[in-house]
């Protein structure tokens, strides 16, 4: 399982791109996206860097903590 904090979600349109992001990289992948924490879990077999980058790309960088 791979996670994220991610500081610029902020409301379910957020967590709808940071979700198509993830399933732009893999299809299968499972996502979780929990704006309140800001959180991002991904079960994915695609390496972290790939979805880390990918979200800078989309405009949601996930926090280096």
């Amino acid at each position: 399982m791979i996670e994220f904090t991610v500081p610029d979600i902020s409301c379910g349109h957020c967590a709808g791109v940071v979700q198509k992001t993830v399933k732009t990289l893999d299809q299968t992948a499972t996502v979780e996206v929990d704006v309140a924490a800001k959180r991002v879990k991904i079960a994915s077999n695609v390496e972290r860097a790939a979805f880390a980058e990918a979200l800078v790309a989309a405009g949601y960088p996930p926090s280096e903590s």
